[in-house]
């Protein structure tokens, strides 16, 4: 069998070592030519609008998806027609849009800040004496990691967010003064069996994913759980998704979801009996899924920008390594690192080692406490 993806990153690259152990081979297309999937299978090295190209992915595989929701719409409309792709092309067009999400989520009565649609500067002023300020600005598609978005504190902020931001399609959401961050990974096959995987508590730094950690018998798992149940049977939905949520208090607030493997769920390669990336592998090719159950606890950190000395970092008992063979670059994820562990105590002491690890100096900034502070806020919430 032969998987087709659309993309060629870190997360096309995890699905394939995913897939070799089920004997599954790969075709990946993408513009870049020295993608990090690329030796992993066949590179179709060219755009994602290229028709001619979408047709040879399509004629090579036996299934498609794809890694990142940022593919074109009508790409995946034109392999739908010439082959059978998962996620559908409701959920890439319900994920990818801001505005469209956040209108799905609302007419599944889950939670959402308020938000409203900003297409000029008039429409900006008046949705900032709506929502309310502090909010947030963002493009309605093409953003991720923090890109594509800005905080709004006070009215003099307006102008210079539209500077950067205006001529785009925007959305202006509420400014959630959130307890903690998480999310929940959700598969669901083509019969419609539904799996879950324990929440993700997540720290953020600058808009991109630092740290996660599972939690296992989390109050709020429940909830979360049926929040992405409504989501996957409305979209008649087919492989891995992700529903990121803000909590405040007792209350979920939906932020944003992933119609695809997400780094949240990285941990779940070693700390989970089936990993994500096999699990959306066996939803698409409609066979059963394996079980979701965690093993042990276990964390996930992001290596952001620069790759730290192997060696003393796999000195820390239960780390595994995972670089993606990435060039450096600032803001660029380059691999990461998963602690599995068989108590909270132990999992706690080993991150603490890693994290020292990743980030040795000293806060240079005391208004950004350094992730391991971070971790003892997140920790003690999520007790």
């Amino acid at each position: 069998m032969i998987v087709g993806i659309v993309g060629g990153g870190q997360l096309a690259r995890m699905l394939a070592l995913a897939g070799y152990p089920l004997g599954l081979n790969f075709v990946f297309l993408d513009p870049a030519p020295d993608a990090c999937a690329a030796p992993l299978g066949e590179h179709l090295c060219g755009g994602y609008d290229d028709r001619a190209l979408l047709a040879r992915l399509a004629a090579r595989a036996d299934v498609l998806t794809y890694e990142f929701e940022n593919v074109p719409e009508k790409s995946v409309e034109i392999l739908s027609a010439l082959g059978s792709i998962h996620p559908n092309a409701n959920a890439l067009a319900a994920a990818r849009d801001r505005l469209a999400e956040k209108t799905l989520f609302r007419e599944l009565e889950i939670p959402v800040p308020p938000f409203t649609a900003v297409d000029t500067r008039a429409d900006l002023e008046r949705a900032a004496v709506r929502i309310g300020l502090p909010a947030v600005l963002k493009t309605r598609t093409l953003g991720y990691d923090g890109k594509g978005q800005a905080v709004l504190r006070n009215a003099g902020d307006l102008d210079a967010a539209w500077a950067r931001l205006g001529g785009a399609r925007l959305i202006l959401e509420g400014f959630v003064p959130f307890d903690r961050e998480v999310s929940v990974i959700a598969v669901r096959g083509r019969t419609g069996e539904t799996l879950f995987y324990p929440l993700s508590e997540n720290t953020h730094q600058d808009g991109v994913l630092r740290l996660s950690v599972s939690r296992p018998g989390d109050p709020m798992q429940v909830l979360a759980e049926n929040y992405a149940r409504q989501l996957l049977d409305k979209l008649e939905y087919v492989g891995v998704l992700a529903l990121e949520l803000f909590q405040t208090g007792g209350t979920l607030l939906a932020s944003e979801m992933a119609p695809r493997v997400h780094n949240s769920g990285h941990w779940t390669i070693e700390g989970a009996q089936t990993s994500q990336f096999e699990n959306h592998l066996r939803a698409i090719l409609g066979l059963p899924l394996g079980a979701t159950a965690p093993v042990g606890y276990a964390a996930m950190v992001n290596f952001i920008g620069t790759l730290p000395d192997a060696g003393p970092v796999l000195a820390v008992p239960g780390v595994h390594w995972h670089a993606y063979g990435k060039r450096a670059r600032p803001g660029r994820k380059l691999g990461h690192a998963t602690l599995r562990a068989d108590n909270r105590q132990d999992l706690r002491a080993g991150l603490d080692r890693l994290l020292a690890l990743i980030e040795p100096n000293a806060d240079p900034d005391p208004g950004k406490p350094p992730l391991a502070r971070q971790f003892e806020v997140a920790a003690a919430l999520g007790e």
